[in-house]
Parts: structure tokens; C-alpha cells; sequence
């Protein structure tokens, strides 16, 4: 699949995307995208998502200088979920940490 049209946005016109770190293949955080946010991340070549909790669009690292420039953006089997590749210019975390996944389960 390499067409946008071929997505499948949720009911919101949204798409959750994962972001991972391409050097190191760590999971750095995930994000949702609406097609505006696709479009000024392919424009641009760094990352832009769809804050559901603010109801803006957002360009990572604007403020705290932590960019992500994007090294290949895919679409799963299903065509609702992305794998953004990146090159991180910093932590991907708001907490400071290098991933959001930074908190271990103690009980299964």
C-alpha cells in the first residue's frame, strides 16, 4: 500500500502512528495523525501530529527543539496504523525520556 487514499482513518479521520527511533529500532512514542498532519509530515520530513486532547495539530519538537526528521513512513497490512521511521533530535517523551514506553508493567 502506498497510497494515502488508501488508508483507513477512524471515524475521527484519524490514524494512530508509531513512531520508532530507525537506528536503534526503539519505540519512541505514538501519535495520531489526521491527513493534515500526514501531509505536512511528508511536506516537510519531520513529524506532525493531530492533538486529540487540544484538537490542534502539532509539530513535535517546535518548542522544545526534540524534532523527528522522517526516514520512511509505512502503512500496516490493514492500512489503519503507520510506522513512522525517524531520526530523533532529541527525547520523544514530555517527560524528558528518550520513548514514552518508559514505564514496566510489575504484574501480569
Amino acid at each position: 500500500m502506498s497510497e494515502i487514499s488508501e488508508l483507513k482513518w477512524d471515524a475521527a479521520g484519524l490514524i494512530p502512528a508509531v513512531v520508532q527511533d530507525a537506528r536503534s529500532g526503539q519505540v519512541l512514542m505514538v501519535a495520531w495523525m489526521n491527513a493534515e498532519a500526514l501531509r505536512l509530515t511528508l511536506a516537510t520530513g519531520e513529524t506532525h501530529f493531530w492533538s486529540r486532547s487540544r484538537g490542534t495539530l502539532w509539530h513535535k519538537g517546535a518548542t522544545s527543539g526534540n524534532t523527528q526528521r522522517v526516514i520512511g513512513i509505512w502503512a500496516d497490512c490493514d492500512g489503519d496504523t503507520l510506522l513512522v521511521q525517524v531520526e530523533p533530535a532529541g527525547p520523544a517523551c514530555h517527560t524528558g525520556a528518550v520513548s514514552c514506553f518508559f514505564r514496566q508493567l510489575t504484574t501480569i
